[in-house]
């Protein structure tokens, strides 16, 4: 067995385990059972010139977009290649992607949310770089930094990112904030007061459904990089450093702390994200606070505008004895990031068809429906107040640290979601939690030698 076969062996046993663990992220999600009959058709490619496309994009209005910048596309390019769209559920979409890697069937372009399945990827040959094509390309100068940032392995481009800046933070009730004397809060002792007011009138404090178990890790990772910034993790991914570092334990502790004060919904392990049930807690008014991604804006827009008008929306406050900095924010800077499994004259052809992505009718579509593309200035075009401040603390945070559960490789991902939904059950202590996870670090690393 040849090393890249073996590593792709390792990621397939890997999101199979974790496909149904992972979820963050704002892609449409819906019926999509042609997706695996489709694997199967996607490299039939007209004599090489057709350029197989995957993503998750399965409704409107994303569905609708990735048609019209393909359309545009195969009807001006001069590449002499047409893409064709892939559109697959989001819920299968990893496992698929690896199933057909690893039957010799990658499509030549393919969404993915970068990370440590993008790593993994890249090091199996199935991504390529895009460094002299991003160079010489106008989307070099209109991205984002921390988008690129993002998009980069090992000093190397290997991706686009597009679609939507997406970062975590608080959405909460303004008239029960009204009603109760409550104001934004500047630091997590403000947060607590709130909760506490809010408890005392027979209010959950914060709508959480944590059967995804994605959702319950958006509080530990704000609270750990409040408490230590993004060092911590960034020496434990590399092995310089663990996951039973200080911050991670204080952050399991205070899980724990609030889940004993009652601060989340009972039964908050068994509430289905994908069902709803946070959002409607948030309707019915029986709790003030969802701590979410900021795709929320469009969904709670969608689903009533008359109750958007009574949301608000603030970052994850500072926490008070902590030197990091509270600038630092959680999330994704492109949503969706494409990348290409392909060479020469189509992976030129491809990198165009990415570029459209992020043309200046799109970047307002984008906008109209909700999101917000990760340009610079972005923040200069979006109208709606909410919306509007989210971009600006996007822009205006010094680091973006990516989701967890995308930045880490699948097995110590699904370590950390398995654990971390544990403390919240109050059946693991963060102690316990972050050993689980740690070993699980050290097992991949010692794998990769």
């Amino acid at each position: 067995m040849n090393q890249k076969t073996a590593k792709l062996l390792s990621i397939s046993m890997a999101a199979l385990i974790a496909a149904t663990a992972t979820g963050c992220g704002s892609g449409s999600s819906g019926g999509s059972d042609s997706g695996k009959a489709k694997i199967s058709d996607a490299r039939k490619d007209n004599n090489g010139k057709e350029i197989s496309y995957w993503n998750i994009s399965t409704e409107s209005p994303d569905k609708d977009e990735i048609a019209q910048v393909v359309d545009e596309f195969n009807s001006t390019t001069k590449s002499g290649f047409s893409a064709d769209v892939v559109p697959i559920q989001n819920d299968n979409y990893k496992e698929k992607l690896v199933v057909a890697m690893s039957s010799g069937e990658c499509p030549d372009m393919y969404s993915n949310w970068s990370g440590g399945p993008l790593h993994e990827y890249v090091d199996s040959g199935f991504a390529q770089p895009v460094d002299d094509l991003f160079n010489k390309s106008e989307i070099k100068d209109k991205l984002m930094d921390a988008a690129v940032s993002q998009a980069t392995y090992n000093d190397h481009i290997y991706a686009v990112p597009y679609k939507n800046v997406a970062i975590s933070g608080i959405f909460y009730n303004k008239k029960m904030f009204k009603d109760y004397n409550l104001e934004e809060p500047e630091t997590l002792s403000d947060l607590e007061n709130i909760c506490e007011t809010l408890k005392k009138n027979d209010i959950t404090p914060f709508a959480l459904a944590n059967s995804s178990k994605w959702t319950g890790s958006m509080y530990f990772m704000n609270l750990a990089v409040r408490y230590g910034g993004l060092e911590p993790f960034q020496k434990a991914i590399s092995g310089e450093g663990k996951f039973t570092d200080e911050s991670f334990i204080k952050a399991g502790d205070k899980i724990q702390e609030w889940v004993k004060s009652g601060y989340f919904p009972e039964g908050v392990n068994s509430l289905s994200e994908d069902d709803g049930q946070s959002k409607q807690l948030m309707y019915q008014e029986k709790a003030g606070m969802l701590l979410g991604g900021s795709w929320y804006t469009v969904t709670f827009a969608q689903d009533s505008k008359e109750f958007y008008q009574n949301i608000g929306w603030f970052p994850f406050p500072a926490i008070e004895d902590s030197d990091a900095d509270p600038a630092i924010q959680i999330g994704t800077v492109g949503d969706q990031f494409l990348s290409f499994s392909c060479k020469d004259d189509k992976l030129a052809a491809a990198f165009e068809c990415a570029e459209d992505h992020l043309s200046d009718e799109m970047i307002d579509k984008e906008i109209k429906s909700g999101k917000i593309p990760p340009v610079k200035g972005i923040d200069s075009k979006i109208t709606d107040p909410i919306t509007k401040k989210v971009a600006k603390t996007a822009t205006d945070a010094p680091d973006i640290q990516l989701w967890y559960d995308q930045d880490l490789p699948p097995a110590v991902s699904t370590a950390h979601l398995d654990s971390l939904q544990e403390v919240f059950g109050l059946t693991k202590t963060p102690q316990e939690a972050q050993e689980t996870m740690q070993k699980a670090m050290e097992d991949y690393l010692n794998d990769q030698k």
